[in-house]
Formats: C-alpha cells, structure tokens, sequence
C-alpha cells in the first residue's frame, strides 16, 4: 500500500448527510454495535432539509407523529402537523440521544468518493480532508440542492433573488413588490405567510397544485401527557395515521379513475374561498389529482384572494431589468423574486462525484435515468448505499417509513460482511438491478404519477419516473428486509501473501558434536 494511504483516516462507515436519513443509519450502526463510523455533513449544523428550509410557514405536510423516527417517538409534538423549527429541534434531540455528535465531521462536504478495485474500499475527499471507508452510506437526501430555472436576464436582475431553501433572512419584505415563482409545496406556505408584508405579491403559477384543506390543530396538553404516560395510546395513534394512509395507495397506484370524489372535496375547498369564475378556471388542474403531490392549506385560496395579490398564469420566461416577462406575455415589476422552484431530485449532485468500479461516475451511469436495486445499491458502486435512492418516493404517507426500512437493509448489508468476513464487498449485480427496475416501471405505468396528465418532478428527463415507490409502505419493508446475496457479486480482496520462514540448513556431523 502507497505510503500516503497509509497515513489516510480509515473507518468503517462513511455516512454522507444528517437528516432524518443520516441520523437514522447512524443509530442503526450504533445499535448495530458498529462505532467505527463517521457523519460527513457539509453544514454547521444537523437537520438535512429541515435546516435548510427556514422560509416563513414552513411545515411537514405530513402528520407529526407518523413524521419521526419508530424508535424515538416525541409525546410533546405541539401541532398535528409540526412547523421546521419543532422538527428540526427534534432531530436536534435524536443527535443528543443517541450520543451522535462526537461521529459527525461539520463543514465537511463531500467532493469526491471514488472505488478502489485494489484496496476495496472508497477514498473520499471532504472539505476537511481525505479518507478511506468500507462501506458508504449516502443520505443526502433528494431535496437537498435547490434548482433554479435559466431565465433569461436573471444575471443582471437589479434586486433580490433567492431559492425558499436559502431564505435570506436579512431581506426587509416588507412594502416590497414581491415576485414568488412556483406553485408547488414550498410556495403554498409562503405566500400567506409573507402576503401581509408585502407592497404587491405576484405568483408566476406554471402549472395549478391541487390543494386539499389542512386538518392541523394544537396538540392539547391532555394529549401530550396522555402521549407520555400511557405510551400505547402514541403508538395507537401512529397506527391508525399509517393505516389510513396505506388503504389510500391503491387509488393512486392501481384506480385513479377512483381519485374524482377527491378532486370533488378539493374544487370545494377552492370555491368556498374563490368567487370569481375566472379567478376559479385559472386555479383549477386539468390533470388528475395524485398526479403531482396534493398540497395541504387552508390559507392558500384566501391570500391568493387579497387585493395585494395577482396570480400569473404562466411560467417566467425573461427578466428585463426590473421587469419581469411571463411566457403569456404579461409584464410584472419587482424589487425581489423567490423562487420556489423545488430541486435537483432526479439528477442528484452527490451523483457526479462518486467514481464506481468500472472508472465512470453514478451520474454517467444514471445518464438515461437513475436504477438502484431496491432503492439502494446501484450495480457497479460495490458497498455503497442510498437512502431515499430511486424509486423511494411517497406521494401520500411519511418517507420516514421508508428510511427505517432501507435503514433495515443497511443493518443487514452490514450482517452479511461480518458473517462473510475478510477485506470484502458487495457489488450488484446488473442483471438484479435490470430485474427490480423493469418490475419497478411495470407497476408504474398504471399508477396516476404516470397516467394523470402532468409534468411532475417524478418524472425526469426522459420521462419516466425514477422517483416514487408503486406500493406500499409495508411491501416496501417487506422487501427490503434482508439482503439476498445471490442478487450481490461478492468482491474479496486477495489474501496476504504469508512469508515463508528461512528452510534449516541441515545439522552437520561436526556441528552435532
């Protein structure tokens, strides 16, 4: 081995991340009773998406309870549906808990991983220096890096310009003409939210989200106390949240034909707010509900009712100065633009910096979309492993009870490298992959991601959909609750040649004597 890799940090697990996917894979090693185990995160601080996106209103669109991991349930959820700073004090907690802190590298991003077919095992480059592990574990998540659209003239728009996943707090809105582009989860919260602020909001709307009423309330402290001394009675109610969410999947997966009474629900909501027909026809989907995420409001429809609110049917196509050109048309002036213009979700970034066993990175091997054998093990990345890989993807339930199963597999990933022994990895095998993703996008092109009509960040370029799990979250467990070695190549690196010992010269007669 050359000298400098010899002097290289080497460990046993590098996990990229600490969101819910990172902090999770890192209880499960340490429950595992594997400590050698680092946390790379390119931040100050944990929290993944949650740390990231600090825009005013932001909240899970999920229920709390169903929203946080099986083995550390919070009683003292303060709202059905939880805001970002209660969640990110959470996982705050879980880092705290468990005695994470002293494994995480802050301000470490991750530049480059690349396979070592002789050594087996990956070299990673980070911010704060190299080193070396067998197995790595990537939970950057796919809402991580914000995507901003090529608009024509943005470059030398004269005011403030900025992602919702990087608020800038600084920035006084207040009596400002505000430009806010997209329509999508993040949008939907932010424009009540800063509506009573700003001089005049605009919303450049590409597409109309369908957008459902939000059953959120304040948690009574009966509740929580409740929650906290009588521990099957938070557990119950976290069955009955998954339960009737798992009967909804059929619906979207296999009869979306079935989803018009909710389209039905949703057109209500909308009208019982919105009075101008007009007004109405610019706000309602022509495509299936499902088919793009339904979003949860109640006070969507009445800010986008306010006088000091204009909706832009239209996409944003240029930028002239201050003025902001649609794709209809229409002109808007503004002092600063949001964009709420989701992220890089099927051409993840961490992509392009992890070289596999054959010298070409994943994002060349994904080029014509992203494969990975149950969500997790790309063939030709041999001991690497994604959290919310492709086909992961929830459009109704929480992607918590997708990490702890693939949290599952990694644990016996692990089990299976101890069991075997040795200097080993486990690669995928092409044939598997190709297998789980044909049946994959068979199931999928029933489902209404893929027959509802619309143009969603499921679907990636090409599109198909990479993105969202056709089932299940229970299948899904099921599935990934152990690891079949005959779907694996297993890579073992040669033995150490043994140094054979000098042979005995032969005792002489004199020597004897």
């Amino acid at each position: 081995m050359a000298e400098h890799e010899q002097e290289r940090e080497h460990v046993r697990v590098a996990v990229i991340g600490s969101g819910f996917g990172g902090l999770g894979a890192a209880v499960r090693l340490r429950r595992q009773g594997i400590t050698d185990f680092v946390i790379l995160e390119r931040a100050d601080a944990v929290g993944g998406t949650w740390r990231d996106n600090s825009y005013p209103g932001c909240a899970c669109d999920v229920p709390s309870h169903l929203y946080s991991f099986s083995f550390a349930p919070n009683p003292e959820w303060p709202r059905n549906f939880s805001g970002q700073a209660h969640i990110r004090a959470y996982l705050e907690r879980v880092t705290d808990t468990f005695g994470l802190r002293a494994h995480i590298r802050f301000n470490s991003e991750v530049r480059s991983l690349r396979w070592s077919n002789e050594e087996l095992r990956w070299e990673i480059d980070t911010a704060q220096g190299a080193l070396t592990a067998d197995v790595v574990v990537s939970a950057t998540g796919p809402l991580s890096d914000p995507k901003l659209p090529d608009v024509p003239g943005l470059d030398s728009f004269p005011g403030k310009v900025f992602h919702s996943a990087r608020w800038d707090h600084d920035y006084d809105l207040r009596g400002k003409r505000i430009a806010m582009i997209g329509t999508g989860a993040s949008a939907i919260q932010i424009v009540p939210a800063i509506q009573p602020e700003a001089g005049r909001l605009t919303v450049f709307q590409r597409t109309p989200p369908w957008v459902m009423p939000r059953a959120d309330r304040r948690i009574t402290g009966v509740e929580r106390w409740l929650h906290t001394k009588v521990p099957a009675t938070r557990a119950l109610r976290r069955q009955l949240l998954w339960g009737i969410r798992e009967l909804q999947v059929s619906a979207f997966t296999k009869r979306p034909n079935e989803l018009g009474l909710i389209e039905a629900l949703a057109k209500s909501h909308m009208h019982k707010v919105i009075k101008d027909p007009a007004m109405r026809a610019r706000l309602t989907p022509d495509y299936r509900i499902g088919c793009k995420r339904i979003l949860l409001s109640n006070s969507w429809y009445p800010a986008l009712a306010r006088p000091n609110v204009d909706v832009v049917s239209s996409g944003l196509k240029e930028i002239r100065g201050n003025t902001l050109v649609a794709a209809d048309g229409t002109e808007t002036e503004a002092d600063a633009i949001i964009f709420g213009t989701g992220f890089h979700v099927t051409d993840m970034p961490i992509a392009q910096r992890v070289t596999g066993a054959y010298g070409t990175t994943l994002a060349e091997e994904w080029k014509d979309g992203m494969e990975a054998l149950r969500g997790t093990s790309a063939a030709g990345f041999p001991n690497f492993l994604t959290i919310i890989g492709p086909n992961t993807g929830l459009g109704n339930s929480s992607m918590i009870l997708m990490i702890e199963a693939q949290l599952n597999y990694m644990a016996d990933f692990m089990r299976q490298l101890d069991i075997l022994g040795g200097r080993i990895a486990l690669s995928a095998r092409p044939s598997a992959v190709q297998a789980w993703t044909q049946t994959i996008q068979r199931r999928m092109q029933r489902t209404v991601w893929n027959t509802g009509g619309c143009d969603s960040w499921y679907l990636d370029a090409s599109g198909r959909n990479t993105t969202a799990w056709p089932g299940t979250t229970s299948e899904f467990r099921r599935v990934t609750r152990q690891v079949d070695l005959a779907e694996y190549e297993l890579l073992r690196a040669p033995a150490e040649p043994v140094e054979e010992p000098e042979p005995i010269a032969p005792l002489t007669e004199e020597a004897a004597a």
